[in-house]
């Protein structure tokens, strides 16, 4: 599994460099500016609901006045530590969610990037073909409202979780790299799609290659922390960099050879 890991992180840097000699801005640019504000929006809006979802759940559950009654400096402290989980736990449901919309809002443009990247790889011209783009477009949606499912399911265990003392406190750790596992899944499938591979062999594949998919995810995470420009490149490198990842490991026998 390091191993893959190693090897998507790295694809970011061919990546960049890919990007910067075909000279593909446009398609990292736009789209980026477009993401970026509707980050900033999903920030917004968990800042305005996140603090009285919290303030409600508290009134409604009287942890506070139970904690006061019981008058144990180490049991508020707990209660403390736990409460910020808590909120690191809806925040991350939170941009999961948010991230989820933008893959669907923008399989196109993922679709294409990843047709183009291939094509140049291979030292051929991209060949437009309608239905083809329609049919990656919809699997991309399909994939990303099913991956979209089961990320909730775990999300929301998680977020029980985190309100537990000392129990709770690794959930942060656990959802971002779920988080990872999955958009880096949707990444991924791309190249599955443009070889009309079936979702079954996605499936196989990523969960049994889970580093490729974590790997991919966490720089795609990781370029968050940089304000802006990070918001803006994040998108198109993650799918680029998924493509290269992809034909590091396509001489591995049996891996896009069945039809399934």
């Amino acid at each position: 599994m390091l191993k893959e890991i190693i090897i998507a992180i790295q694809s970011y840097r061919q990546a960049h460099f890919f990007i910067q000699k075909h000279k593909l801005w446009k398609w990292i640019i736009i789209p980026g500016v477009v993401y970026a504000v509707l980050f900033c929006l999903c920030l917004y809006f968990f800042g305005r609901t996140s603090s009285e979802f919290i303030e409600w759940l508290s009134l409604k559950t009287g942890l506070p006045n139970w904690i006061a009654k019981k008058e144990s400096g180490l049991l508020g402290f707990l209660f403390t530590l736990s409460g910020l989980f808590f909120l690191l736990m809806q925040m991350a449901l939170y941009i999961s969610l948010f991230k989820y919309l933008i893959l669907i809002i923008g399989s196109p443009v993922f679709a294409y990037l990843s047709e183009k990247t291939d094509a140049i790889s291979e030292g051929q011209e991209l060949r437009f073909q309608f239905s083809e783009v329609k049919s990656d477009i919809t699997r991309g949606i399909k994939v990303a409202l099913r991956n979209a499912g089961w990320q909730i399911l775990y999300s929301c265990f998680l977020l029980l979780l985190s309100i537990i003392p000392i129990v709770g406190w690794a959930t942060p750790v656990m959802a971002i790299t779920n988080e990872c596992f999955y958009y880096g899944f949707s990444m991924i499938d791309y190249s599955f799609a443009r070889k009309h591979k079936g979702t079954a062999s996605s499936n196989y594949f990523i969960t049994h290659n889970r580093g490729l998919a974590v790997g991919n995810g966490v720089i795609f995470f990781l370029m968050h922390l940089v304000p802006v420009l990070g918001w803006v490149l994040a998108p198109a490198y993650a799918i680029i960099a998924a493509t290269f990842s992809m034909r590091r490991v396509r001489e591995k026998p049996g891996i896009l050879d069945n039809k399934k």
